[in-house]
């Protein structure tokens, strides 16, 4: 009898740690995939985003953007519209940005680019993102949507 009643204990404790082992984040992978070329028209977006960032230029950071584009940045609301999105700049950048392809599309007036970031000398990605492109025929790729989060997790409150 005694022996059942301790192994039911025993039973009881490991059911009931098992739901809180379950809930624990998975560590994060480090896995860097690697980049993939870009025709010289969708590099072009990355590159002028990445001056533009350099030189906290809000203005032309809108600029790369289609009239009535969007920017979904980790932890804010969703900004659209370019004067919006200028705002929404302001006072950011001014750091080098170094953005880098991961993979892509691109048909006659759509497209697509997703690809990780990182800053200055920092090793490793520090976030990813994905850009949704369009354009007008004949004219320049322009940013629809610039979706992007980083690669560490939310503080805990």
């Amino acid at each position: 009898m005694r022996r059942s009643l301790l192994a039911s204990m025993l039973l009881s404790g490991l059911l009931l740690a098992v739901p809180v082992i379950a809930q624990q984040p998975a560590a994060p992978l480090s896995i860097s995939l690697p980049d993939v070329p870009l025709p010289a028209a969708l590099d072009r977006v990355l590159r002028d985003y990445e001056q533009a960032w350099r030189a906290g230029d809000a203005k032309a950071l809108a600029g790369l953007f289609a009239e009535d584009g969007f920017i979904l940045q980790s932890n804010q609301p969703p900004v659209r519209g370019r004067a919006a999105i200028e705002a929404a700049y302001a006072g950011q950048g001014s750091s080098p940005l170094r953005l880098r392809a991961l993979a892509y599309a691109a048909e006659e007036s759509t497209g697509y680019i997703i690809g990780a970031y990182t800053y200055g000398s920092n090793a490793g990605d520090t976030g990813k993102f994905t850009l949704t492109l369009k354009r007008v025929a004949g004219g320049p790729w322009m940013i629809f949507s610039d979706m992007d989060n980083t690669n560490t997790p939310p503080r805990s409150r």
